[in-house]
């Protein structure tokens, strides 16, 4: 097989970790965070960069799979540049992305 390939298969298994993640998060947690980690897994051993849709959905300070409303905090900001914060229950951490108008 050649990498092209390889990277194909790595995506696809990616993306069904992910959405198998993101169904059983609300009813098994702990297999919701074994599903991520094992998508994460893929993608450092075959060395491709996730997309950015699925980037988001991890804790960039402690790497744990966050989901908005179930394990972590999304509010809008009140300042004059307008802003979103993620705040991950686990370890606190904010970090905010910025709204374009």
């Amino acid at each position: 097989m050649n990498k092209k390939n390889v990277e194909m298969i790595a995506i696809e298994r990616i993306e069904i970790l992910i959405n198998s993640a993101l169904r059983e998060i609300n009813d098994n947690e702990k297999l919701s965070q074994s599903y991520a980690n094992m998508a994460l897994k893929i993608a450092m051993r075959v060395r491709i960069r996730m997309p950015y849709t699925i980037r988001q959905l991890f804790c960039r300070k402690c790497k744990e799979f966050i989901v908005p409303g179930v394990n972590s905090r999304v509010r809008i900001g009140r300042t004059r540049v307008k802003c979103i914060r993620i705040t991950c229950t686990k370890c606190n951490h904010v970090y905010r992305k910025l709204i374009s108008m």
